[in-house]
């Protein structure tokens, strides 16, 4: 999509490129945040997208015609590229498999490329591409947001839930050890919303292990105090697609249920349902390349928040997407720019893993016009091996300082690090003159039995503490 890969992280003819063709810049920045699973290729993209196109030799590919947005498609970038590249940055690969104009046979064949340990001929094609080895793809999307209109390829959820269980069927008779995620709903707003996540799961049955949901976050209607709020429907929507889960495993009297797959998630609206989000043959197109700001990143905190809440159901979340395209990195020739939205992901590396903990809250409220009263302060919390408490908090107040006390058990925590993202407008943009404009910075707190922080109005803040 746009320049995601073509001048975002492939691009041969950069300075910067590395003997793959990669953007070592790009690379970098992306390592600072420490992702962990890449889907590819899509996306909308995928529903008109044959993997084969993608293999063999590079100036034997075809180039086509691109439906989703409009564009080309070289094939430069494909299969073997991307799984290069998944080796040397450490992210497990999840492929989403065309099922627009795909078919199930297309889906098992792609398994047996990636996956294969038979001697065929589809496997003995990757030895010449692949040159040597890679690992193998544990996760595949079964096709991606079937259910809306416009998708190529769009189907009712009866004729997906078929369609999707002969893939399902024959790419595990492949490689029973993959993974499956269920194409769910792509809009809540659509008026298939909860019923064809139900039926899909219904028909595909026990191959199911996820059910895919996407949600994007807006301000059109330009107010701060709503839209630091929005953040509630992340915890709704989790909790709407979860009692699906739940209900069709008990109608299976299953005690394997499926899990949420937030597949796509991010903050999208400045160039969303406009003109330019069709390239009109140009290639590689400027589409969809979102300029955030602060109470972006503050909405994209509070999504990771929801998640790690909800850890118990959401097992996958990819943010749509990485580089230029609603990215938290962006590409000018030959310079880069990391956004607001970066510096909220980066304070959760090096803070994610462990337990995630139930947390409760008093204190004041602020006003939702969709969801009523919400907590003045959105927060979450993962113990790390019994040793080090990891807290995240956002204040969505746009005009109140709140003074946050934490509370384990009655046990003493001494802080170890605590980073604060704030600026005193929340419209303030990072940008190619104010590159820094936005960016986290060292805070205080107290430590003892109830260490105190202070969250400026609109602002995030991740700590560590150790736990004794």
């Amino acid at each position: 999509m746009g320049r995601a890969i073509y001048e975002g992280v492939f691009d041969p003819s950069s300075p910067h490129a590395d003997e793959h063709g990669c953007r070592s810049d790009v690379l970098a920045a992306l390592d600072e945040l420490e992702f962990t699973v890449m889907r590819y290729p899509g996306g909308n993209f995928v529903s008109n997208y044959h993997w084969r196109d993608g293999v063999g030799p590079v100036e034997n590919r075809p180039v086509r015609r691109e439906l989703a947005w409009g564009t080309i498609e070289p094939n430069t970038f494909g299969t073997n590229e991307f799984l290069g590249l998944c080796e040397r940055s450490g992210w497990s690969p999840m492929f989403s498999v065309n099922l627009g104009t795909g078919s199930p046979e297309e889906a098992a064949d792609w398994v047996e490329y990636t996956n294969g340990a038979l001697e065929t001929a589809i496997t003995s094609g990757r030895q010449f591409d692949r040159a040597g080895a890679i690992t193998t793809v544990p996760l595949w999307c079964l096709g991606n947001e079937m259910d809306g209109p416009w998708q190529i390829g769009h189907l009712s959820s009866s004729e997906y839930g078929s369609k999707a269980r002969q893939a399902a069927h024959m790419m595990k008779l492949v490689d029973p050890s993959i993974e499956l995620v269920v194409s769910g709903t792509s809009l809540p707003d659509n008026p298939t919303y909860l019923d064809w996540d139900r039926e899909a799961l219904e028909a595909v049955g026990g191959f199911a292990d996820y059910l895919s949901t996407h949600r994007y976050l807006d301000n059109w209607s330009n107010d701060t105090a709503a839209f630091l709020t929005s953040g509630a429907a992340v915890d709704r929507q989790i909790a709407e697609i979860d009692a699906v889960c739940r209900y069709v495993a008990g109608r299976r009297r299953s005690r394997r249920r499926p899990f949420i797959a937030f597949d796509e998630w991010n903050v999208w609206y400045r160039t969303r349902n406009k003109s330019g989000t069709s390239a009109d043959g140009v290639f590689p197109a400027h589409l969809v390349e979102e300029v955030y700001d602060l109470q972006d990143a503050l909405v994209c905190a509070q999504f990771l928040l929801s998640f790690i809440r909800n850890a118990d159901v959401v097992k996958i979340a990819n943010i749509a997407q990485i580089v230029n395209v609603i990215a938290p990195v962006v590409t000018e020739g030959d310079n880069l720019l990391r956004q607001t939205i970066f510096d909220a992901l980066s304070m959760f590396v090096g803070r994610r893993n462990g337990i995630s903990l139930r947390v409760g809250y008093e204190g004041e409220s602020v006003p939702s016009p969709d969801f009523g009263d919400v907590p003045m302060v959105d927060g979450a919390a993962i113990l790390d091996n019994k040793e080090e408490l990891h807290i995240f908090a956002v204040n969505r107040s746009i005009d109140d300082t709140v003074e946050l006390n934490v509370n384990l058990a009655r046990a003493d925590l001494d802080v170890r690090s605590v980073d604060v993202l704030h600026h005193s407008d929340p419209a303030t943009q990072n940008t190619w003159e104010s590159p820094n404009a936005v960016r986290r910075v060292p805070g205080e707190m107290s430590s003892g039995p109830t260490p105190m922080v202070k969250l400026p109005p609109h602002s995030f803040v991740a700590a560590t503490l150790s736990v004794s």
